[in-house]
This record gives C-alpha cells, sequence and structure tokens, in this order.
C-alpha cells in the first residue's frame, strides 16, 4: 500500500508530488488517513527561505484525520485514556516525546531530547509519513491523540493542534484573565483566537493590537471588546493585566512590557525567527514587579484544553471563515503561492474523503 506525499527540498524549488510505501507499523504507532490540513506560518517561511528545515521534508502540521490501522500490542489509546477505534476522526499533537523525560516531567515535553515533531522531519529511507502533505501519516509513540466531534468543520478541527494549542498554553503561562485587562498583539491567526479564549474565560476587556485595521474589525468578532491600531498616534495607557504578543516584531514586544500594570504579566509567543533584539528598562520590569514568559509550541494539558475549547464554542465565532478553502494535495503548490500573494489567516488543503481502512 502507497501514500501520496509532497516533498519540500528547499526554497525556490518546485513542490515533488510522487508516492511511499507505508511501511508496517511499529509498537505504538498509528497511522492515520489525512483528511485535512492548513498552511501554518512556520510552514510559509520554510517555503519561502525565511526558516531553515531538514530537508527533504514534507511539510504541515495542522492536520486532522481519521484513525486508518493501529500498530501491534495493546489497542492505543487516546489523551484521556479511551481506546481509538478504526475510522474515528482525530487530531493530535505535533509532537511525539516520552512522558518520562526530564523535561516532560517539568512540563514542557516539546523540549525532550528525544522531540519528534511532525511537519518539522527529515525525510529518510527509514522515515517518510511524518507530514501533513501526504494522504498518510504515521504517529509516532508517545504523540497526544484525541478524538474530533463531528460536527467540527474540518478547517476548524485542523487548526487545533498548532494554532489553538499555542494560544490555550500562552493563556496558561498569563494565569488568570478572569475579570482582567488583556491586551492582545498581533490579531492574526493566533491573536483572534485568543480574543475568543479570553473572552470565554471571563476577561473584563480585551483589546486586539494590530497594524490592519482589517483584521482589527474580525478581532472584534472574536470577541475584542477594543483595538488599537499601531498607527495610532495616541499611545495605549499601561492598563493591562496580561500582555501577549503573537506578531514576533521586537518593537510589540517591547510594548508588551510598557502595557502592564504593576504586578502584570507579559508573554511573548512570536518571536520564533531572529527579527532583531529586543530593548528593556531593566528597573521598569523590577519596579513594577513584571514577569515576561515565553512560549514555543505547547504541552498535553495544553492541546487538550485547544480539543475542549473548539469543541464548545466553534459555533459561536466564525472560524471557517478563517480558512481559505479549495485547494487539493495535487495543488499544494498553488496554496502556497495563494498563502504567499494573498496573506489569508490560513490556506486550506483538503484530501479525497474515503472511508477506507487500512491493513498494515
Amino acid at each position: 500500500m502507497k501514500s501520496k506525499i509532497v516533498i519540500f527540498h528547499k526554497a525556490g524549488e518546485p513542490l515533488q508530488i510522487t508516492e511511499c510505501a507505508i511501511p508496517s507499523l511499529q509498537p505504538g504507532e498509528i497511522l492515520i488517513k489525512n483528511e485535512y490540513a492548513t498552511l501554518c506560518r512556520s510552514d510559509i517561511s520554510t517555503y519561502t527561505g525565511k526558516r531553515i528545515e531538514k530537508t527533504p521534508t514534507i511539510l504541515g502540521h495542522e492536520i486532522s484525520g481519521r484513525v486508518a490501522a493501529l500498530g501491534p500490542g495493546a489497542p492505543a489509546s487516546d489523551l484521556n485514556g479511551n481506546p481509538l477505534r478504526i475510522g474515528e476522526r482525530v487530531t493530535w499533537a505535533i509532537y511525539a516525546a516520552s512522558p518520562d523525560s526530564e523535561m516532560a516531567r517539568k512540563g514542557i515535553p516539546q523540549k525532550s531530547p528525544d522531540l519528534f515533531k511532525y511537519g518539522h522531519e527529515q525525510v529518510t529511507a527509514e522515515s517518510t509519513l511524518h507530514g501533513g502533505l501526504a494522504e498518510y501519516i504515521i504517529l509516532r509513540r508517545h504523540t497526544p491523540v484525541l478524538p474530533l466531534p463531528a460536527d467540527i468543520p474540518l478547517p476548524v478541527g485542523s487548526i487545533i493542534n498548532c494554532a489553538v494549542a499555542t494560544v490555550a498554553g500562552s493563556l496558561r503561562l498569563a494565569g488568570e484573565v478572569k475579570g482582567r485587562n488583556v491586551i492582545v498583539r498581533g490579531a492574526g491567526m493566533l491573536g483572534l483566537i485568543a480574543c475568543a479564549m479570553c473572552k470565554e474565560k471571563g476577561a473584563a476587556k480585551i483589546t486586539a493590537v494590530d497594524i490592519d485595521n482589517q483584521r482589527l474589525a474580525t478581532a472584534l468578532q472574536f470577541g475584542a471588546s477594543a483595538t488599537y491600531s499601531t498607527d495610532d498616534t495616541v499611545a495605549l495607557p499601561s492598563s493591562a493585566d496580561v500582555s501577549i504578543d503573537y506578531s514576533g516584531v521586537p518593537s510589540a514586544m517591547e510594548a508588551t512590557v510598557a502595557d502592564l500594570v504593576v504586578g502584570g504579566t507579559a508573554v511573548w509567543v512570536g518571536g520564533v525567527a531572529p527579527k532583531g533584539n529586543v530593548s528593556l528598562n531593566p528597573e521598569t520590569v523590577v519596579r513594577r514587579l513584571l514577569s515576561i514568559k515565553g512560549l514555543h509550541n505547547y504541552n498535553a494539558a495544553d492541546f487538550r484544553e485547544a480539543v475542549e475549547f473548539i469543541s464548545a464554542h466553534h459555533a459561536h465565532y466564525p472560524f471557517s471563515d478563517l480558512v481559505h478553502d479549495g485547494f487539493s494535495l495535487e495543488q499544494a503548490e498553488d496554496a502556497f503561492h495563494y498563502a504567499i500573494a494573498h496573506n489569508p489567516y490560513r490556506v486550506g488543503i483538503h484530501f479525497a474523503r474515503t472511508d477506507d481502512k487500512a491493513t498494515i
């Protein structure tokens, strides 16, 4: 049995559409038939050469699909301990990591020495199906997996295991937001999700900040109670208990500190690529008792909260409108070109729906 795959070699070269054999599953592995994938900003950065990954690789990590086969041994279970069923619609974390590692015990499995990260691994003769731009993907042992309710639209279900889970992690670091004032810097996909999550968590005021007025208008549909354009000449007052940056722009990261009241918390999420240094006055941080925290990816608890949030609230906000649908796996190159030219929140890639059950 074979799987169609889309291989990225390097920026400027066309994607290669080919096939590879589906190997026999090892203990603890799960074969998934992908149903939908969305192109994350990191995928686009790799495609354009702004981000360097091990190549050749199969890009794509925001994915959802159905269980096609289970590896040998005891029946695999999901993150909640329930048995996984063939044909079940699921989502999974972007990583696999041993729960016994020191980093995992500290609550940061995404930094474990044995980390395996979907959509970021090199294609070799021994390791092939590990990205979203393929008909099938093999989930390695110790990958958190959870079922997806049938009423969640495929494009929305696919953003859970990167965008939504990362936001859940950032709010975990931010602490309690109920009754507090929150500033969200960067009204892209993560920023909009953060507005909605803060709204559902009972934040008193949610201010979205961005350079794009259209995105600020969209933020109001996702729970923001106020917006602020970075082109505005009037500075935001230091009024936030929590300020989170999803933009990765150094000036915005600096501004999160200026946003805060005494005892406030800044969380930096967007700075995953080198864009310059951040300048801070340490006296400000010390005298105002501020906390600055950084987040890269997320842990299993964040992943679980992301699934629970979308399961409960996907119909309350226009999440589906954030994904430009319409590309097939064979049109992956076109999907990247569209994402670069038009800069939508996400571009979606759909797979042919089948009820086939693989026998491995």
